[in-house]
């Protein structure tokens, strides 16, 4: 999420345990991919070597193995050399040892991705559905009857992430993140002592949407466990759970809708001015078209939500001046959050 990038999460994972149970659980189909068309990536061969010696991981385990694998980690760290170095056009990168260089391969390709890689906080999320036996974590497994195939199950007993559901929860499937919840946590408790405030912008819903989680690959929706290491996995943000997990100690505001909050912002008002300031044919048009995109509900208008926390006295007028006139300070409304208003 964008605010998220710019805070360092604690890691906080569920452990899987070792249970005394077989890894046995419901099947799902993560795709109709016929199985021959399935990449074998050096990611896939390490994921599954690690499932056959540590029976199926969570979700959590398989994003971050896909999303920080050590060839984007060391990707970063020649990137950080390079930078501290002044940027010299003039740069070689060598990979000295026996091998074929599939490490150094591994770190060319992640090279193109590492911009977002760096602007992006890597935060993993566990599924978990409803059964009739309880609340069970889905996890990855290897697929038996197909070689070199990825395959979501159910594990068969409870999981430290069944922890996150609320008793009331009335959705079959749940996504929690508990590195989302310690950030929010962190945040709230520094705001509350310190003042501040943060804006939390990302795709989400407000605890009503269940199965969230997918991949792309070139702009284009892509099976999460096919090929894995070429494909950017993501999940919308749950807002009622970021909420909760502020605990009262701020004051929280939305999530509104993107086209929402910007209209509040004044964005028509802004269109306005730079369509007047122009008389460029194709400025105007890159204008038109960047505005439909920020506020067509069947783009990001509705897709996109904003949520902020602010300290409870923010909302109750306290350190704020009191207008001569009146008895009680008048606080000014939070942007974005109310309708804009001209004075």
């Amino acid at each position: 999420m964008s605010f998220l990038a710019a805070a360092g999460a604690r890691r906080l994972c569920a452990v899987r345990a070792v249970l005394p149970c077989l890894w046995r659980g419901k099947y799902f189909s993560s795709g109709n991919e016929p199985a021959e068309n399935n990449s074998v990536t050096p990611m896939l061969r390490h994921l599954m070597y690690k499932i056959k010696s540590t029976g199926p991981i969570t979700v959590a385990e398989y994003m971050k193995e896909v999303l920080t694998n050590p060839a984007k980690l060391l990707g970063i760290w020649f990137i950080s050399e390079w930078i501290a170095a002044g940027k010299n056009a003039a740069f070689q990168l060598v990979e000295l040892g026996p091998g074929k260089g599939t490490l150094l391969g591994d770190i060319l390709r992640v090279f193109s991705q590492l911009g977002s890689l760096l602007k992006n906080c890597d935060i993993s999320l566990h599924l978990v559905e409803k059964t009739p036996h309880g609340w069970r974590e889905v996890l990855v497994d290897i697929d038996p009857q197909v070689s070199d195939k990825l395959r979501f199950v159910l594990a068969p007993c409870a999981t430290p992430a069944e922890a996150f559901i609320q008793n009331d929860e009335t959705r079959d499937h749940v996504e929690v993140c508990p590195e989302a919840g310690v950030v929010i946590q962190e945040l709230s408790e520094r705001i509350s002592l310190t003042g501040g405030a943060a804006l939390i912008a990302d795709y989400g819903h407000d605890g009503t949407k269940t199965d969230t989680f997918r991949g792309f690959c070139g702009h284009r929706l892509h099976d999460v466990l096919t090929a894995p290491g070429t494909a950017d996995l993501t999940a919308d943000v749950d807002f009622s759970y970021l909420r909760r997990m502020s605990q009262g100690k701020v004051a929280s505001l939305g999530p509104v809708e993107q086209q929402t909050f910007l209209r509040n912002m004044g964005i028509d008002v802004r269109l306005k001015i730079l369509l007047d300031k122009t008389d460029e044919p194709s400025l105007r048009q890159q204008l038109l078209q960047g505005y439909n995109m920020l506020m067509n509900p069947m783009k990001m208008g509705e897709r996109f939500n904003f949520l902020a926390l602010v300290p409870h006295q923010r909302l109750h007028g306290r350190n704020h001046q009191t207008n001569a006139r009146q008895s009680k300070p008048s606080p000014s409304p939070v942007a974005g959050f109310g309708e804009l208003a001209w004075r």
